[in-house]
């Protein structure tokens, strides 16, 4: 879904002499939908993007990084490329791989590039989501991506790959989880780091309104202010991030339409912790409330 946000004007500027036209990778042009604290958020991302940096999106889970990542795509009209970070991460799920094919009915090998290439080639915003997920050994691959030079050998076809006007890397991080890897300096550095926080109050409130099916406005309520206490429980050590994330509030919201609210929290929330110190927490604030 589309909103409408209080740019400043030099901002819309950049966006007008940024945005993409005539596009033929349109469906790769994302939604967006992000709703941010503060537009100081949004502003800093265009600007830094316009300039040709890079940005790493840091927050917690939940907290619409993602999200983030598709309304700028969908600001600039820019299609964009994205790449699930995992410890099974290699050269190929990057660049892309080789295969057989046919050709004039002789079979030949042929190249099917991936994310990282085909963003480069085509001039897109490219989204690597969880970075810190990769093996530390795997992400060096794309230095060179990620700095002034913006090119890099394909050592599937050792062709020399340089990015055109338009590429931008966008890449997501959630701190201190299980699986995750610290970012060595030198992969850091080629970032302007941007802290995603929860959106709470009435953004929270708007944002239930346009994203869910739930419409009364005192359940809309109930569920703002459950929120707000999960943040703060999180704050206090009580709650790990999982607890708190937004994207499992939205589904609660969207099934207490259906199902009691108590039990769409349970479904949508409490099932999915492990600690049963969270788990009766997090059902004793349900019931304060519900």
């Amino acid at each position: 879904m589309n909103l409408t946000y209080s740019l400043p004007e030099s901002i819309l500027a950049i966006l007008e002499k940024n945005r993409k036209t005539n596009n033929t990778l349109n469906a790769f042009i994302r939604k967006g939908g992000y709703m941010p604290p503060n537009i100081d958020l949004l502003v800093d991302a265009i600007t830094a993007l316009s300039m040709g940096k890079n940005i790493l999106l840091k927050g917690p889970t939940g907290a619409g990084k993602t999200k983030f990542a598709e309304t700028l795509s969908n600001l600039f009209n820019q299609p964009m490329f994205s790449v699930n970070c995992s410890v099974d991460l290699d050269s190929e799920s990057l660049l892309g791989f080789k295969t057989l094919s046919y050709e004039d009915e002789k079979q030949v090998i042929e190249f099917i590039p991936g994310p990282v290439i085909n963003a480069m080639k085509h001039g897109t915003f490219l989204y690597i989501d969880e970075i810190n997920m990769a093996k530390p050994e795997t992400l060096p691959l794309i230095n060179g991506v990620l700095d002034y030079r913006r090119t890099i050998t394909n050592p599937f076809t050792n062709e020399m790959v340089t990015a055109k006007d338009g590429f931008g890397v966008i890449a997501a991080i959630n701190e201190g989880y299980v699986g995750t890897v610290p970012l060595n300096e030198a992969l850091k550095n080629r970032f302007v780091v941007i802290e995603v926080p929860y959106i709470k109050g009435e953004q929270l409130k708007q944002l239930i309104q346009t994203n869910t099916e739930l419409k009364d406005d005192k359940t809309i309520d109930l569920f703002v202010k459950l929120s707000a206490d999960f943040i703060q429980a999180v704050y206090q050590g009580k709650l790990s991030e999982d607890a708190a994330s937004i994207r499992a509030l939205l589904d609660a919201c969207d099934l207490s339409v259906v199902i009691p609210p108590k039990r769409a929290i349970q479904r949508a929330i409490i099932d999915k912790l492990n600690e049963e110190r969270e788990r009766e927490f997090i059902y004793n604030l349900t019931e304060t409330l519900f």
